[in-house]
């Protein structure tokens, strides 16, 4: 997957739509970068802003909203309903999808360091970044507003995280995080009775219900009357599952009851687990659910998680492509049931803008036109990684057509692991496509930059520093999936299908010159980097790339002609 990170910042300002735009504006002018929502409220005011990009490109996005709040408003002549504390009051990080919580957090204390230092504006850490329990809830860091930060910044408790201990008197102060993503998601009922699906949202729900003694007379659990402690509060049951919240209620535009339900961790209570057990739930009460939907987007793993849950339960392969798997979860989880599931608009990684990646696109219509002009890239590095995501992909029709086999019913399990893992690396490979000709490209702008005074000679020498081991790392997992390609290779001889044999070994052919290509691009940008420990272990890691590359690949060439000449 791409490495995508959500941004949601919240700006005081909810009433002129002249300086929302403005501000909408400026962090849009970064490319790889897509606003997916600006959501103004006049009561509150305040306007919520949703974008997702690259973990650099939304850096770089939030500076410049937060900078430029902190110049067209003023919050010493503020007001509104909700609870602030600065122009911008608070900027989460959410990731997405190929980024991790560490990722996030980092990145939220390089932008706070930098809102701090640049522009004086005191940030806080809160959520998964914050640096002490008491800063880890917003509402405890926000308390006494706008109004009373001037005497919070004093208080050596309270000094901020990043910035001066003073007031900002325009622009407050800023609250900064890595927090997790949240998934608004309803699962309907063929039924108007909303307590019904109030009495199935107390079952999921991490808080659970109160205890009751069933009514004989219903199956409804909010019939029954209450357990209590001596103290009279009630007796708790804890609900299913963890990091969930959800409700019940009617839907007068559907005519049906909804069970709306919050996922704040899609990894620890999955969506296809909830909707499975909210199915049994409603069973159990007479009730059926009719199928979901989503409110808001979604990351794509989240989907992917459901559909491979429900090929598992179909007996059907793991290993296909990305596309089948996102369609067998929106069927399975009805999600077209009250208003259409377009995946384009509703999968956070689709609906960011992709004209930033523009060889994606060209790799089966005019990517070897582009390849065979003057243009120094797309290159070498471009190419491995093409034909590596080629190789990868005839894994997996070997993987497949082995699956399919009734014959070969024991290799089934292997065949799954190794059609799911081809399926990755035929994606991640195809990503690298662009990502090398970016590493590129990373090299001749740090190439192209000042150098007329010793401050000017100093950064671009780190940038080139910095963008030319860019440029080595890409080439470097590519040599490194060509090596596991070969490695799956050898399997698939073994255990796959006898009739696509030679496909399992043209697969290792062709990865062993990725492998040696990759290498060969990683050893050419090793003399842009001054640092001979970190060049020695960078050829000690090429020569046992290509030296087990090699030989493996030996193996697999004798093993397949042995095999084809019976």
């Amino acid at each position: 997957m791409e490495k995508l990170v959500e941004c949601v910042p919240n700006f005081s300002e909810g009433r002129d739509q002249s300086k929302i735009d403005e501000i909408v504006d400026h962090m849009n002018t970064v490319s790889q970068v897509t606003v997916l929502d600006v959501d103004p409220g006049f009561d509150t005011n305040r306007t919520v802003v949703t974008l997702v990009g690259s973990t650099k490109a939304i850096a770089e996005a939030a500076f410049k909203g937060i900078k430029r709040a902190a110049e067209i408003l003023d919050m010493s002549q503020h007001s509104g309903t909700h609870p602030r504390l600065g122009a911008t009051d608070v900027c989460p990080f959410i990731p997405v999808s190929g980024v991790s919580d560490d990722e996030c957090i980092e990145l939220s204390k390089q932008v706070g360091k930098r809102v701090g230092d640049e522009l004086d504006i005191p940030v806080y850490l809160y959520e998964k970044s914050a640096q002490s329990t008491e800063r880890v809830k917003l509402p405890d860091i926000r308390k006494g507003e706008y109004e009373g930060l001037a005497e919070k910044l004093a208080d050596p408790d309270w000094k901020p995280d990043f910035g001066p201990a003073e007031l900002h008197v325009k622009g407050g102060a800023t609250v900064m995080g890595c927090r997790d993503f949240l998934i608004a998601y309803n699962i309907n009922l063929n039924t108007r009775d909303h307590r019904l699906a109030t009495d199935i949202a107390f079952e999921l729900r991490e808080a659970g219900r109160s205890k009751r003694i069933p009514n004989p007379k219903s199956k409804n659990l909010l019939d029954g009357e209450i357990v209590r402690h001596e103290d009279g509060k009630p007796i708790k049951v804890a609900g299913l599952f963890k990091d969930i919240k959800a409700i019940g209620w009617y839907v007068d535009s559907f005519n049906r009851a909804q069970i709306s339900i919050n996922f704040n961790n899609y990894k620890v209570s999955t969506i296809h687990d909830v909707f499975d057990d909210a199915c049994r739930l409603a069973d159990e009460r007479g009730v059926r659910v009719t199928g979901s939907e989503l409110v808001g987007l979604i990351p794509l793993e989240a989907v992917l998680m459901a559909g491979k849950h429900y090929l598992k339960k179909q007996n059907r392969s793991p290993g296909v492509p990305v596309k089948d798997i996102v369609e067998c979860a929106v069927q399975s989880l009805g999600l077209n049931d009250v208003t259409p599931f377009n995946p384009k608009e509703k999968i956070i990684d689709y609906a960011v803008k992709k004209e930033d990646r523009p060889l994606k696109s060209l790799v089966k219509t005019d990517f070897v036109e582009e390849l065979s002009t003057d243009s120094p890239a797309p290159g070498g590095g471009s190419v491995s990684a093409l034909a590596g995501s080629l190789r990868a992909a005839l894994s997996s029709m070997v993987a497949a057509l082995t699956h399919e086999k009734k014959e070969m019913l024991d290799s089934k399990p292997l065949m799954d692991s190794i059609g799911v893992e081809a399926q990755e690396l035929k994606d991640r490979l195809e990503f690298l496509v662009d990502e090398d000709t970016e590493a590129f490209n990373t090299v001749m702008e740090a190439n192209r930059l000042s150098e007329t005074n010793d401050e000017e000679k100093e950064l671009k020498k780190n940038a080139l520093d910095k963008a030319n081991k860019y440029a080595i790392d890409i080439p470097m997992e590519t040599a490194q999936k060509c090596l596991r390609i070969i490695e799956l290779a050898e399997s698939l001889v073994e255990k796959g299908n006898p009739n696509s044999v030679s496909d399992a070994g043209v697969a290792a052919e062709v990865a062993l010159a990725g492998l040696r290509g990759a290498c060969m691009n990683v050893m050419i940008n090793l003399p842009g980097v001054d640092d001979p420990s970190y060049c020695d272990a960078k050829r000690k890691e090429v020569d046992a790339l290509i030296q087990k590359g090699e030989s493996l690949h030996k193996t697999v060439f004798e093993k397949t002609m042995a095999i084809i000449k019976g």
